[in-house]
C-alpha cells in the first residue's frame, strides 16, 4: 500500500512538472515579439520624421540627414530605456531570490534573470533595422514627390511584414494585426506631414 501510494504521489509530481520546452519557447517568442515592436516603433518614427521634413523643404539632404538623426536618437533612447526597466526588474528579481533563500533555503537559478545590457542592445538594434527601411528608400531618390512616395510606399509594405509577424508570434489574426500596423503607420506619417506642413505655410 505504501508503495502504491508513493507511485500515485511520483505521478502527480510528475504531472504537475512544468514544460520546460514550452517555457523556452514562450521567453523566445516575447523576445521576438519585443524585437518586432521596437523595428516597429523605428519604422513609424523615422518615417514620420522623414515626412514632416520633407513637408517642409524639398531638399534630399535634409530629408535624409533627419531620418539619420531621427535613427540615431531613438536608438539610444529605446536601449537607454530599456536598460534602466530591465535594471529595475533585476534588482526586484534579485531580491527575491535573497527572500526565497532565508526563508526556504532555495531559490530561483541565476541563469534565469535579465540581462540589462542584452535587453538594450536588442531594443537598440531592432529600432535601426526599422528605422533603416525609410531611409534605404529615399538615399538615392532626388525627385522630391517620388521620394516621399517611396518612403511611404516602403514604410507600408514594411509594416505589413513587422504586422504579420507580430501577428504569428502572439497568436492573432494576421489580416487584422496588419492592418491595424499598415493603418497606425499610415496615421503618424500623415499627421506628422499635416502639421508640418501647416507649420511652413503659417510661418511664410
Amino acid at each position: 500500500m505504501a508503495l502504491g501510494d508513493t507511485k500515485l504521489s511520483l505521478e502527480g509530481v510528475e504531472g504537475q512538472a512544468p514544460d520546460v520546452g514550452e517555457q523556452d519557447y514562450t521567453q523566445r517568442a516575447q523576445w521576438l515579439r519585443a524585437a518586432v515592436l521596437g523595428a516597429n516603433d523605428g519604422l513609424v518614427s523615422t518615417a514620420s520624421l522623414m515626412m514632416g521634413v520633407g513637408a517642409v523643404k524639398d531638399d534630399p539632404k535634409a530629408m535624409i540627414i533627419s531620418g539619420f538623426a531621427g535613427l540615431v536618437a531613438g536608438a539610444c533612447s529605446m536601449a537607454i530605456g530599456e536598460f534602466v526597466s530591465v535594471y529595475a526588474q533585476l534588482d526586484i528579481e534579485v531580491a527575491q531570490m535573497k527572500r526565497e533563500l532565508q526563508t526556504k533555503g532555495d531559490g530561483a537559478s541565476a541563469d534565469r534573470l535579465p540581462s540589462p545590457v542584452q535587453a538594450a542592445a536588442a531594443s537598440a538594434l531592432a529600432f535601426s533595422l526599422g528605422a533603416v527601411v525609410p531611409l534605404l528608400a529615399a538615399g538615392f531618390i532626388g525627385n522630391y514627390k517620388v521620394r516621399l512616395g517611396v518612403v511611404a510606399a516602403a514604410a507600408s509594405a514594411a509594416l505589413v511584414v513587422f504586422g504579420s509577424v507580430g501577428a504569428v508570434l502572439g497568436r492573432a489574426p494576421v489580416g487584422r494585426s496588419c492592418l491595424r500596423a499598415v493603418v497606425g503607420g499610415w496615421a503618424a506619417m500623415a499627421v506628422t506631414f499635416g502639421l508640418m506642413r501647416l507649420f511652413s505655410v503659417s510661418a511664410l
